[in-house]
């Protein structure tokens, strides 16, 4: 049978059978798969731990009729079992871990899905800035790629040049006086700042950020999100803000 290499981010596993362990990740090249690990939940497994979430492996597969079966994984970056011994940054790294199968398609290339993901486990693994920040910068940047991208500046609907007081999640983002529907949000000037350099990547802004423009940026970053998901992201409950 053909075989196939990649290199992949493991973003969930689930039980098959007695010893085996189905693998959903995301691959460099192939996009999002799902392969079987043939014996993983046993103890003397050669690379069971390797197939955890979080960790970033070089994966080795056959082509099978249903699925595919992992024939070697070897170890790239272990960001897996280096936040698992955080609480605060393994809920974040869940979220985007399941943000990401979410947004991706099987077997559809996902290249800057890839990549993104990839940048945002190391910068939680290295305690680059604070996970919070890092978990609402990933959610943004996964949104615009998707070609959801919220507007924090001019109005999302006629283009108007703000900044504008209004936001509202279902109109894209921020809204002019004139496009503001009902029920709009007004969240602080500081927030949408906030938000916009999360999303551009001014880390400066960012971390310099108040901690109640944070928790405002989280609200509207996790509705933003679940919006255009139309179902929410279960992995956000835990996280601490």
């Amino acid at each position: 049978m053909p075989l196939y290499r990649d290199q992949a981010i493991v973003l969930r596993t689930y039980k098959l059978g007695e010893a085996d362990r189905i693998v959903v990740a995301l691959a460099r090249n192939l996009g999002r798969i799902r392969v079987v690990g043939k014996g993983v939940r046993r103890t003397k497994s050669r690379f069971g731990a390797r197939l955890e979430p979080g960790m970033v492996v070089d994966l080795q597969c056959f082509e099978g009729r249903n699925l595919d079966t992992v024939t070697q994984a070897v170890t790239l970056e272990t960001y897996g079992d280096t936040l698992s011994q955080d609480y605060v940054a393994w809920t974040a790294a869940c979220s985007m871990l399941e943000t990401a199968e979410r947004l991706t398609e099987d077997r559809v290339p996902a290249l800057q899905h890839y990549l993104l993901l990839q940048g945002a486990l190391r910068s939680l693994a290295h305690q680059e800035h604070d996970p919070g920040l890092v978990l609402d910068a990933y959610l943004l940047r996964a949104l615009a790629i998707s070609g959801w991208a919220p507007s924090f500046y001019d109005c999302a609907k006629c283009g108007a040049a703000g900044p504008h007081a209004a936001f509202h999640i279902v109109a894209g983002g921020s809204v002019c006086p004139a496009c503001r529907p009902p029920g709009s949000a007004a969240p602080a000037p500081e927030t949408l700042r906030l938000l916009a350099a999360l999303l551009s990547g001014d880390w400066a802004i960012a971390d310099a950020a108040d901690e109640r423009h944070r928790r405002e940026g989280a609200g509207l970053t996790a509705a933003f999100l679940q919006w255009h998901l139309e179902r929410g992201i279960r992995s956000l409950r835990m996280v601490e803000r």
